[in-house]
Order: C-alpha cells, then sequence, then structure tokens
C-alpha cells in the first residue's frame, strides 16, 4: 500500500503536458420522472457507482442555483438525471440512500447537503475519494490532479461554466458530465486495486 501511486503530487504545468481524454462509452439521458425511475432501479443493482452533480454557475454576488444535473457512472455506462424535469422518483432516492451501493467522488460533501435540499433522504454508502487520496500521501486531491496522477491524461473543464439548466444539454455537456463521473468510478476501483480501499459493499 505504501508504494501505490509512485507518484503522489503533480503541477499544474505538468498536467497540461498531458494528453486529453475523455468518456467514450455509453451515455443515458434522464429527463422524465419515468425514464429517471427506470434507469434508478437497474442501479439498485450496482455494487459501486462513479458520483458528480453539475450547477449552473453563478457569475453574480447574492446568486445561486439548485443543482440541475446529477451522473451516475456504471460499469458499462453513464446516466445523467436532469433532476429539474426528471425529479427524485421513488428508486433513485433509494440509490442515494442505500448503504450496499458505493457512490465515489470528489468533493461529494457539497453536492449530497444540495440534493438533500431537494428531495429527502438519508445518505449512505458516499466515499470520498479526497480522504482516501490524502491517507495516500497524495497532494492532488481535486479530480483533475487525480486523474493526472493514477492515469496519465487530463480532463477538459470548458464545459465546468456552462448552463446546466438548460433543457437540451449538448453533446459537449454530456460527455463532460459524463466524464467527471466514470472517473469517479475509475478513481475507487485504482484505489481498491492499490489497497487503498476496501470492497464496495456495506460501505458507509
Amino acid at each position: 500500500m505504501t508504494d501505490f501511486p509512485e507518484k503522489r503530487q503533480i503541477s499544474k504545468a505538468e498536467i497540461n503536458e498531458l494528453p486529453m481524454k475523455q468518456y467514450e462509452g455509453e451515455i443515458i439521458l434522464c429527463r422524465t420522472p419515468e425514464e429517471a425511475e427506470a434507469a434508478a432501479r437497474r442501479l439498485l443493482d450496482e455494487p459501486l457507482l462513479g458520483f458528480d452533480t453539475e450547477t449552473r454557475p453563478a457569475f453574480r454576488k447574492g446568486e445561486s442555483y439548485d443543482p440541475s444535473l446529477l451522473q451516475l457512472a456504471t460499469a458499462g455506462a453513464v446516466y445523467l438525471f436532469q433532476i429539474q424535469q426528471c425529479g427524485f422518483p421513488a428508486s433513485l432516492l433509494k440509490v442515494l440512500a442505500d448503504p450496499a451501493i458505493a457512490k465515489a467522488g470528489v468533493a461529494i460533501e457539497r453536492d449530497v447537503a444540495e440534493l438533500r435540499a431537494l428531495a429527502h433522504f438519508e445518505p449512505a454508502g458516499f466515499v470520498e475519494l479526497a480522504t482516501i487520496a490524502k491517507q495516500a500521501g497524495i497532494k492532488n486531491l481535486g479530480l483533475r490532479g487525480l486523474t493526472a496522477i493514477l492515469f496519465g491524461f487530463r480532463i477538459s473543464k470548458k464545459e465546468q461554466v456552462s448552463n446546466w439548466a438548460r433543457k437540451e444539454l449538448t453533446g459537449s455537456q454530456q460527455t463532460y458530465a459524463a466524464t467527471d463521473a466514470w472517473l469517479g468510478l475509475r478513481i475507487y476501483l485504482a484505489f481498491r486495486e492499490g489497497g487503498l480501499a476496501g470492497p464496495p459493499s456495506g460501505v458507509a
């Protein structure tokens, strides 16, 4: 465990020299309550999910917005829930509250709190990857830095401040959002393979 990872810190300049990569697998967009319920039912059988949310950026003082998108990644696909349109059907709330489904991401405390402000659920099974990284002595605790250290590529952030509240997300937005959740899953698996994280079942 002490030998993983070999590189524990990377500079912004070094990251910018790395090749860029993004998620290239299946993306399932859920816009209606019916689509979201059907997708969430499938996710109830998953032991591990990558997790992230996206919120419309606020550029003026005192301005704020609710989360617009919830991303959950499996090994075979990334599900994008446009929660301002599809809401929180029962099965989706079960996924978020199930301690047997690990939901791994970076800087997730605020994301979870904002989701709870929209729908009542008791969060369980969430895994903060930055905590595992810090315990391993890794200095870069953000998603971009962890990706660079563990996988040797960089990710685009150009869509980060785009309008996530729009009803029709662009292909670029969908890929960006899917990439973040996909990496949550991949980073967790890399930590587990390196002996830094246990199996997902029963994560508190």
